[in-house]
């Protein structure tokens, strides 16, 4: 179905190639996941199936590459447009029309398919991603989650024989992540439609491949093998196969259903800490404070209803809960870019509605779930430069140096932002807002295009800032990244809070937001890998 012969790919001016000499062959009909670090190659690899590499990006190729018989880099990507359905990481990328229903039938009319059969395919796809409720909605309107299923369904009404997914749940609650790769599990097996997914949260999509195509980086070629095969020699992994390495256990367990065994047996020797009673309330001044807010968009849609919460100074609180449920929503209003309908948001002690912008956002760090909407200059250097002058600050190309180093992308220094990755860009983006050294950080969906690595960087430099009394509010479906960090949850639904209190007991009281290891034992005192082997010490 899909064979590579000794084929290369180069970026226009790059050094290095991007795809360095792969020959690979992928059967028809098989689900595979394609797994490494960010900027390893997977991104350029996806787009290399449909011919955007080298169409779109320019650059140098050799070898061969074939799908179905096709070649991609012959026949460009309008000629692989009905072989290959293509779902970008970026899913605002691919949107043409700002109504859902009609960009579900976009593509269906440029191929003149006849009204009937269009109809029954656009239902077909709204059922498949549960978002007919969402047919009549623009898509300027929807959640960051909601518009990666209508990007989706949109690639599904053409009925691909091959679907490319890149992070299709970067932003998708827990339950609407299963929900989205069961659907394309059931197109594999029911329709046999060859899947190639690529994903960075492992634990949501190991249990469906059939082959896991690892990328190393560094310019090594990639491993194709079975999931156990290749996540037992992967150095990056979930936190379940993580803890199944660190004990030995055998056979590397790939589910939490196939790890209960390992954790009856290990239960007896844990040495299970007591429950500390919660701590008194904390007596600080609130460094937010939210009081009876209400937020209704132009199209009617009421994301925050009578929304009211304090964080404190050195607080970690993570905004959990389904997409749509108005979490986006309330870091814009702590920022100063919505207006509320009624009801306070107060920011280190400032009315966030009445204080302009460029002024919130010197004590206030916001990364929004699209880095690309903060970044502006033709290098990286240059976007911590453009960030100190714009808010007054001196030049300090050692200071900047540092930041990107601590970050993982030093080495990116001169490179045009355009040019990263997901995660490098993400990065970039945190860098960029944390030069002023600001007191409140807001985050969302910080590790979109994360690896595990890059998320344990990011973990332990939130976990500094925190100790500095620094206020962190993350909104977040990562609950991996939650149960390792944040001090309390904020559960929202429906533009309210269902549930807050400690991590711990919010997680563990949860079947959708519990993390893998809480999963496995069950016991609010047991959230990650580090906790089990601290309770063996």
């Amino acid at each position: 179905m899909i064979s590579y012969d000794h084929f290369s790919y180069c970026y226009p001016n790059a050094l290095q190639p991007a795809l360095p000499d792969i020959s690979l062959h992928l059967p028809e009909g098989a689900f595979v996941l394609v797994i490494g670090p960010s900027g390893a190659g997977k991104s350029t690899f996806l787009r290399s199936l449909n011919g955007l590499v080298p169409h779109f990006y320019g650059g140098v190729v050799s070898g061969q590459l074939r799908v179905d018989g096709r070649d991609p880099v012959q026949l460009a990507p309008h000629g692989m447009s009905d072989l290959v359905g293509m779902v970008f990481q970026d899913p605002e990328s691919s949107f043409v029309v700002d109504r859902v229903e009609d960009e579900l039938a976009f593509a269906l009319e440029n191929w003149a398919l006849p009204t009937d059969v269009m109809r029954k395919r656009v239902e077909e796809a709204l059922d498949q991603l549960q978002i007919a409720h969402l047919r009549h909605r623009p898509i300027s309107s929807l959640s960051g989650g909601e518009k990666q299923r209508v990007a989706i369904a949109a690639v599904l009404t053409l009925h691909p024989d091959i679907l490319v997914l890149d992070e299709p749940t970067s932003q998708l609650d827990p339950q609407a992540a299963e929900e989205v790769l069961l659907a394309i599990r059931q197109l594999n097996e029911d329709l046999g439609i060859t899947v190639v997914l690529s994903e960075h949260r492992l634990e949501r999509v190991v249990q469906y491949a059939d082959y896991v195509l690892y990328w190393p980086g560094d310019g090594q070629a990639p491993l194709l093998g079975t999931p156990s095969e290749i996540l037992a020699l992967a150095p990056q992994t979930p936190p379940l196969i993580a803890l199944g390495k660190r004990l030995g256990w055998d056979p590397l367990p790939l589910t939490i259903k196939a790890g209960r065994r390992f954790a009856r047996e290990l239960k007896p020797r844990l040495h299970l800490p007591v429950i500390e009673a919660p701590a008194a309330g904390n007596n600080h001044t609130p460094s937010v404070q939210v009081k009876h807010l209400w937020h209704r968009y132009a199209n009617g849609v009421e994301s925050l209803r009578n929304f009211s919460m304090a964080v404190h100074p050195g607080e970690f609180v993570a905004l959990m809960g389904r997409n749509g449920s108005g979490k986006s929503t309330l870091l814009k209003h702590l920022v100063g870019l919505l207006q509320p309908a009624r009801g306070s948001v107060r920011v280190l002690g400032r009315d966030a509605a009445r204080t302009p912008t460029e002024q919130l956002t010197t004590d206030i760090a916001y990364v929004p779930q699209n880095p690309d909407r903060i970044l502006f200059a033709e290098t990286v250097a240059d976007e911590l430069a453009f960030s100190r002058k714009a808010h007054g600050l001196p030049a300090d190309a050692a200071a900047d140096g540092r930041l990107l180093r601590r970050l993982g992308i030093e080495h990116l220094a001169a490179s045009h932002p355009r040019d990263l990755s997901g995660g490098e860009r993400q990065r970039l983006a945190l860098a960029a807002v944390l030069i002023t050294d600001p007191m409140v950080i807001l985050l969302d969906e910080p590790t979109r295009g994360l690896d595990y690595l890059q998320k344990r960087t990011l973990a332990t430099l939130l976990q500094e800032f925190k100790a500095q009394g620094k206020t962190i509010l993350m909104a977040t479906h990562d609950v991996e990244l939650v149960a390792a960090t944040a001090d309390r949850v904020l559960l929202m639904a429906e533009g309210q809070i269902v549930v807050d209190g400690p991590a711990r007991r919010v997680m563990s009281e949860s079947l959708v937001f519990a993390s893998q290891v809480n999963k496995l034992f069950r016991d609010p005192r047991l959230l990650t890998p580090e906790d089990v082997l601290a309770c063996l010490n």
